[in-house]
């Protein structure tokens, strides 16, 4: 009850935060309760200087006054614009690198007292001023003590507590909207949550990140094209994260590319099979390629930076994508509907012949436009919003793939607006499939099932021979946890501020 009593008192506060940025407007762009919003405008009088701004603007001053959590909500919602508009997303986009940073000092302070040493001991100079400051860290450049050039990053002081104290907050909404209010099982509040934390968990440790991109450079090693900066572990701990650092020109300046002699067709080409590779071949892929973590050095090879947002898909998933997206593009749409049945994403009692249907309205009408014209990325996000439908479970993961996509097809736009990425890795595309789907991977895939199950057949049969000792014994042999009770009328009132944050999160991620 305290702890309820205490997620309320900040829910409130919220509230009266969005109120004063006179940023209620945009939970009704969201199709939040009207008359919800209209009750929060009596919270506050908005600020003087709200006046006159746009929507964005406002909703990205409030996520600032809000702190971390929420500008990382703000960053995920710059990515929708199918939700928001291309004008608010673009506002909100500025969240991304162009906060208010901490004091030089400080971070000197934390690199110390995190890697054990005096900073004039393990750098030759640093940088005071931070070259970039983001809602979970900031980075200086620095030089090393043997005369390399490097990237220092710095998580912000008590960037943690904050986190705890908000992740809490989204995970007892999350958890009291799924208990009572059964429609918005299939959008998975609690899983959406669990996601957002997950992302957070990895940020929150720069030796994961280090981890992360270390991983990514493995499978890179043999692309000339692709390049993913080394990591100085002797000088990276759990709040510090020191890397090469990259020179080259943000990926979508297209004037200083051709006035540096860049030929962007041949960047667009390894952006693209890049994106296929890390998608498709690795199912481990870069979750934030924004522009200002993607450069094109001297010698025309991408660098990528900011490895704390990362993207796992498996195999089955992978097989999934790769049918759903080549049915699209040849117009087979039985096939996009029966790859989405045979994985489950579809319950078994909807009408095939129905969902086949849906997924012609969504792929007729890109059949007849130019490649350049086609975004997978708004397929998928046309093909999320019509499974309501059919009672299709929100996927959370596909989801942090439909915005990586949607970004890198934005990137890929700049560069060529006649071209289109995914025209260009088809025929990977279509390699890949044929390896992994043909008749020599299913034989493969079925010798590995049954390894695998050989492997589990003693863990299983000792579980049985346990199971029948209890009802020898007669003792349930799996007594399960009991089940929580019914919610009581306190909180159908608490729904109501519930959907504030709830619905912000399952939009944005």
């Amino acid at each position: 009850m305290i702890r309820a009593a205490r997620n309320l008192a900040r829910l409130v506060g919220i509230a009266r935060t969005l109120a004063r940025y006179d940023a209620l407007e945009g939970l009704e762009a969201l199709g939040v309760m009207p008359a919800l919003t209209w009750s929060l405008r009596r919270l506050g009088r908005p600020r003087r200087d709200m006046a006159g701004k746009r929507l964005g603007e406002r909703l990205a001053a409030a996520a600032q006054a809000l702190g971390p959590s929420f500008i990382k909500l703000g960053q995920a919602l710059s990515t929708r614009a199918d939700l928001l508009g291309e004008e608010c997303a673009g506002d909100l986009a500025r969240l991304r690198d162009r906060l208010p940073p901490f004091p030089g000092s400080q971070a000197r302070d934390i690199v110390a007292r995190e890697l054990g040493h005096e900073i004039d001991e393990l750098f030759e100079s640093f940088d005071e001023e931070p070259v970039a400051a983001a809602s979970i860290a900031q980075v200086h450049f620095a030089v090393t003590s043997d005369g390399r050039e490097v990237a220092v990053k710095v998580l912000r002081p008590d960037i943690e507590k904050a986190f705890t104290r908000d992740l809490e907050l989204l995970f007892w909404l999350a958890r009291l909207i799924e208990r009572t209010q059964p429609k918005w099982h299939r959008l998975r509040p609690v899983a959406a949550v669990q996601v957002f934390a997950d992302v957070v968990a990895v940020e929150m440790d720069l030796r994961l990140e280090g981890a992360a991109a270390a991983e990514l450079a493995e499978n890179f090693a043999d692309d000339p094209g692709y390049r993913v900066p080394a990591v100085d572990w002797p000088r990276t701990a759990r709040r510090v994260l020191t890397t090469e650092r990259v020179h080259g020109i943000p990926i979508d300046r297209r004037d200083a590319l051709i006035a540096a002699g860049h030929d962007l067709d041949a960047v667009l080409e390894i952006a693209a099979r890049a994106t296929f590779n890390q998608v498709f071949r690795d199912g481990f892929f870069h979750g934030d390629p924004h522009p200002g973590n993607v450069f094109v050095d001297a010698d025309g090879r991408i660098n990528v930076v900011d490895f704390g947002i990362m993207g796992r898909l498996d195999r089955d998933t992978r097989r999934y994508l790769a049918e759903m997206l080549l049915g699209f593009l040849t117009g087979d749409y039985a096939r996009v509907a029966e790859v989405h049945f045979r994985a489950g994403y579809v319950p078994a009692d909807k009408s095939v012949g129905a969902f086949t249907q849906a997924c012609r309205s969504i792929g007729e009408p890109i059949m007849g436009l130019s490649a350049g014209e086609i975004s997978v990325a708004r397929l998928l996000a046309q093909l999320f919003q019509i499974t309501e439908t059919f009672g299709m479970a929100t996927q959370p993961h596909l989801l942090l793939l439909q915005k990586v996509l949607m970004v890198s097809e934005g990137v890929g736009r700049g560069l060529n607006p006649d071209a289109n990425m995914w025209q260009l890795a088809r025929p990977l595309i279509e390699d890949w499939a044929a390896q992994t789907m043909g008749p020599e991977a299913r034989v493969r895939a079925a010798a590995e099932a049954a390894i695998n199950t050989a492997q589990r057949l003693p863990r299983l049969l000792a579980r049985g021979e346990r199971m029948l000792d209890h009802l020898a014994a007669g003792q349930a042999p799996n007594p399960g946890n009991p089940r929580r009770p019914a919610p009581g009328p306190w909180a159908w009132p608490l729904l109501i501020g519930a959907a504030l944050l709830v619905a912000l999160v399952v939009l944005a991620f």
